[in-house]
């Protein structure tokens, strides 16, 4: 499909504003005819019911002086009839159906006495010259009051506006020309001003500064591209620290398998006792190597939502245990306590692959940064409707303005680790997206001095 060639802001406009106004002056070019014509008639009917509604009220002593005035006025004419005479005011008016010889306007006005009814109004159309006139009869004590009005021909009316259309065309395009032009310079500079600094945020200027407008949505736009820029400022400092992380994780061990394959074949090769001992070191270091990227290949695989659940019914402590079990050999060689508070049984409903990979991180972060004590406890707390699953450690603590970014991927709180266990900061982030796929609350709640405990919910 093929695209149109873009069109500057203000040409564009401009373009609309044009259109806008020469559609308008169609719609009332069109239209104009029976507009004027209907609004005319609603008028004339209106003013004859008023005029009739006021001689109405008058008295019968007043209304010999009252018509005439009335009759001029108003460009009308009146008959006045009474049992005894028959008087006229302004019937030589040009157009007055009531001073002639008319026997359709005679036959109404016996109608309008025969109905005897206060007021009477009705609306004439020779249909010969498509004249078009308003008859109104008002009941008065001695007799009755006629007022006949002519509705006026529009068409001089509709001829003088038909001239005048294309001179108010004229006008209207000057003046949309005028309106366009103001516009682009009210919207299309800030506009312009975004664009520039939005290509430099591109170019990797990520603490540019973007300009507020009086306009709600180029501010609204302002504001994203510098949240946008805080981001992207934030994603270059994780990347840079990946890197880092990254190579040192990695760097460590290949030293290590490198050195230790060297001195298999140049050394211990020939001393079975020593020659095991150093290929355990590289077993090791491989594992540590495996570890790492399986680590980075899970995260990269959930966050592209490739990776789907795989829900069943299993028992959550036991799954604990299990994996408590795995660090038989710290509690051994190196005195690390794990202290359990839970229930003989939890039965829950989740991933268990994935679960049990999120409580495994959170010890393996818990024992990484534990205190001297080297103890971590764990608990499972059941509430009425679910567990409440608690990892906690004794270390150092979490500062307030460091909690908000530990689930980041490769983020590391600075303070030393008790062991030296690979880490990238991408365990929490395995937690944070295994979880968020479950929907299950979590958290972390910590004081520095008082240790750091990760928390998630899981229903029974």
């Amino acid at each position: 499909m093929l695209l149109k060639k873009p069109i500057k802001l203000n040409i564009r406009t401009l373009i609309y504003l044009v259109v806008f106004g020469i559609t308008i002056l169609l719609i009332l070019t069109i239209s104009k005819d029976l507009i004027i014509s209907y609004s005319y008639e609603k008028y004339q009917e209106k003013k004859m019911k008023n005029i009739a509604r006021e001689i109405d009220n008058y008295e019968l002593e007043e209304l010999y002086t009252k018509l005439e005035n009335i009759a001029y006025d108003n460009g009308i004419c009146i008959e006045y009839v009474t049992n005894t005479n028959t008087i006229n005011y302004n019937t030589l008016m040009v157009g007055c159906g009531l001073n002639k010889n008319n026997t359709e306007i005679n036959n109404l006005l016996k109608e309008i006495i025969n109905e005897n009814k206060n007021i009477k109004h009705l609306k004439l159309v020779n249909e010969t010259n498509d004249k078009k006139a308003i008859l109104s009869g008002i009941k008065v004590d001695n007799g009755y009051v006629f007022i006949y009005s002519l509705l006026e021909d529009m068409n001089g009316a509709n001829i003088i506006l038909k001239e005048q259309v294309f001179f108010i065309t004229i006008i209207v395009i000057i003046v949309a020309c005028l309106i366009a032009y103001f516009l682009s310079i009210k919207i299309t500079k800030p506009i312009t001003n975004i664009t520039k600094k939005a290509k430099e945020l591109g170019e990797g200027n990520y603490n540019i500064h973007f300009d507020k407008s009086d306009i709600l949505e180029i501010n609204e736009l302002s504001e994203t591209l510098e949240h946008v820029g805080e981001d992207l400022s934030k994603i270059d400092e994780l990347r840079r620290d990946l890197l880092a992380n990254v190579s040192h994780d990695l760097k460590t061990p290949l030293t290590m398998i490198k050195a230790y394959a060297e001195m298999v074949r140049d050394i211990s090769y020939q001393d079975k006792e020593k020659r095991e001992q150093d290929l355990n070191v590289i077993i090791e270091e491989t594992e540590r190597l495996n570890i790492l990227v399986n680590d980075i290949l899970d995260l990269s695989k959930m966050q592209a939502t490739s990776d789907t659940l795989k829900i069943e019914n299993f028992d959550l402590c036991q799954v604990i245990r299990d994996i408590i079990k795995r660090y038989d050999i710290l509690r051994t060689t190196e005195d690390y306590q794990f202290i359990l508070n839970i229930p003989s049984e939890a039965l829950v409903k989740a991933d268990k692959q994935k679960l049990t990979q999120v409580i495994y991180n959170l010890i393996n972060n818990a024992i990484n940064y534990t205190g001297e004590d080297k103890k971590v406890y764990i608990n499972v707390i059941p509430s009425k409707k679910d567990y409440l699953v608690e990892i906690k450690d004794t270390g150092k603590g979490i500062k307030k303005e460091e909690i908000n970014y530990i689930w980041d991927k490769y983020y590391h709180v600075q303070k030393k680790h008790q062991r030296n266990i690979v880490s990238t900061g991408i365990g929490l982030s395995i937690v944070k997206e295994i979880l968020v796929k479950h929907k299950f609350d979590y958290g972390v709640k910590s004081k520095e001095k008082e240790g750091t405990t990760f928390y998630f919910k899981i229903k029974k």
